[in-house]
């Protein structure tokens, strides 16, 4: 996230009291910080988030560089339970960047070694430990709706908070168990059965929520999605 003087508090001080946040300070006219961001980026983003990343252009927000009595730039630090852990000064090579991020990230637990097994049986044996665990409740939710189980499926994405990836299964399954197969749906199919429920949406909440599901189950990426979302912002308004 891109953090300023205002939000530094929040996102940075308080928020590592919950989990590791890199803050990385650079400026547009830097060019080792353009190098040296993707780098950080990725190697944050390959914690699957128990790794927080915060950006902040100090020619912005002088408080922040004050704070850490910056002298030069690109500057890392790594904010845990509101301190500094670990910092770096200046461009490094990306394998260092990585072990630097690593050092933040927990060690995995059993139920992560199971969840990214993959199997059913890793990840059923990954949720008797985590019950909660969002990789393996995800993860088998996919194989039950492939095997058409939607049930247990939709039982099983019920435990999470709501994510982008959890809310594609579930509209999968309640699809699923409603006789709709988008996975072996024709183009013209869809948009058929799309334009079917466009007239009911109105009046009918089951129409509606299956509209949105289809929605949901063809991503955002479809191009279709954010025409039909007009038409059903259309008809609801």
């Amino acid at each position: 996230m891109d953090v300023t003087d205002q939000t530094f508090q929040a996102d940075v001080i308080e928020r590592s009291a919950t989990v590791p946040v890199v803050v990385d300070l650079w400026a547009p006219w830097c060019g080792p910080c353009k190098t040296l961001g993707p780098m950080i980026e990725k190697a944050v983003a390959d914690t699957g988030g128990t790794v927080e990343l915060a950006k902040v252009n100090v020619d912005d927000n002088p408080a922040v560089a004050r704070a850490f009595n910056l002298q030069s730039i690109p500057a890392v630090f790594a904010i845990s339970g509101g301190q500094v852990v670990d910092q770096f000064i200046g461009a490094v090579p990306e394998a260092q960047v990585t072990a630097f991020v690593q050092r933040l990230a927990p060690a995995p637990s059993e139920a992560d070694t199971l969840a990214a097994a993959g199997d059913e049986a890793s990840l059923r044996r990954a949720l008797e430990l985590e019950p909660d665990h969002a990789i393996a409740t995800e993860g088998l939710a996919r194989i039950l709706i492939d095997r058409g189980e939607a049930p247990e499926a939709l039982a099983l994405l019920q435990r999470l908070p709501e994510t982008e990836a959890g809310r594609v299964l579930a509209a999968e399954a309640r699809l699923l168990e409603a006789g709709v197969d988008v996975s072996g749906a024709g183009r013209e199919e869809i948009e058929t059965k799309l334009d079917e429920l466009l007239e009911r949406v109105h009046d009918d909440d089951a129409a509606r929520q299956e509209f949105v599901d289809l929605l949901a189950a063809m991503g955002a990426d479809d191009p279709r999605t954010k025409e039909y979302r007009r038409a059903l912002t259309a008809r609801l308004y």
